[in-house]
């Protein structure tokens, strides 16, 4: 069974940390609350230990995870090099929702990378995160903890009806506040937007300037949260344009309000509980197509494409 520790989202009890912290530093997983959603670590440079991530989550060895770490000081532990514009976006965002691609140390195992040349990087927004990983005094390999492709986890119930028996164990930290996942930027060759999220592009580019978007289909994946499918709950989700559509059938209709950062916010968390109800059918009315939205949009096309 995983065992589960209660800590104080703000103020966590340091020999919690500690237990956990030594969970991780022998080769064990352990999930704990970040900003975002509920990540699934282990040491970073352990390659036994990352795989133990993925044959946790059922996660295929093509998408590689982010590694996270407690300031900007530790990225030299696992990227090759710091560019001046990477160093203008950790001013600007971290701690904080944002994931940079850089160069990789050649000791990081390629099962962090999906065996590329680079490795993505966050320092999350979270004391609980944070104090974990200046506790385990490793760089933190944590993709979202949760079955691969299934709905990411903001709540360590969330974790447990996923995760249960397959991890060490969970950190219950509470409701991660951001909701969905961070924005994953390249960095190296230009500034390249990967994966929306929270951080938009004109809050990206008021730091750096103009930027591009969208990943390339060709190659080894260089962020996570490329599939099509992915982020999906049980049920069936179908988007629509504001029209009722033709839906049959027990069904749950869902228009998320005005405001980008609470829809992310509430997005997995009324997922995860429209899944329980027994609807046949999600249908979720597409938000406008505009940069604060990027991210909830890129969620829910994922979450409603086939399998």
């Amino acid at each position: 069974m995983t065992r589960i520790w209660s800590v104080d989202p703000l103020n966590p009890d340091p020999a919690v940390i500690a237990d956990a912290a030594a969970v991780l530093r022998t080769g064990g997983l352990v999930a704990f609350p970040t900003e975002t959603v509920y990540g699934l670590g282990a040491n970073a440079l352990d390659e036994a230990a990352v795989q133990g991530i993925f044959a946790a989550k059922g996660r295929p060895a093509t998408n590689p995870v982010i590694v996270h770490v407690a300031d900007p000081e530790q990225v030299s532990r696992v990227a090759a090099d710091w560019p001046e514009v990477a160093a203008k976006l950790a001013a600007a965002f971290w701690p904080g929702p944002l994931t940079l691609v850089l160069p990789k140390r050649p000791d990081v195992p390629a099962v962090v990378t999906a065996g590329g040349p680079t490795v993505a990087v966050r320092c999350p927004n979270h004391a609980v995160a944070r104090a974990l990983i200046r506790a385990a005094d490793v760089p933190v390999a944590a993709p979202s903890a949760n079955r691969s492709t299934e709905l990411s986890p903001t709540r360590a119930d969330h974790v447990a009806k996923s995760l249960n028996g397959r991890i060490d164990a969970i950190l219950d930290g509470g409701p991660c506040p951001g909701g969905i996942e961070s924005t994953v930027v390249d960095v190296t060759a230009g500034v390249r937007i990967l994966r929306p999220g929270l951080i938009s592009a004109p809050m990206l580019e008021a730091v750096v300037g103009p930027l591009t978007e969208g990943a390339s289909e060709a190659g080894i994946a260089k962020s996570p949260g490329q599939m099509a499918k992915h982020y999906s709950p049980r049920t069936p989700v179908v988007l629509t344009d504001g029209e009722p559509g033709d839906v049959s059938g027990r069904v749950y209709r869902w228009k998320l309000g005005s405001d980008p950062l609470q829809a992310a916010a509430d997005l997995y968390a009324t997922l995860h509980e429209l899944d329980d109800g027994r609807f046949d059918r999600i249908v979720i009315e597409l938000p406008p197509d505009t940069p604060e939205w990027a991210g909830v949009r890129d969620r829910l096309r994922r979450a409603a494409a086939a399998g």
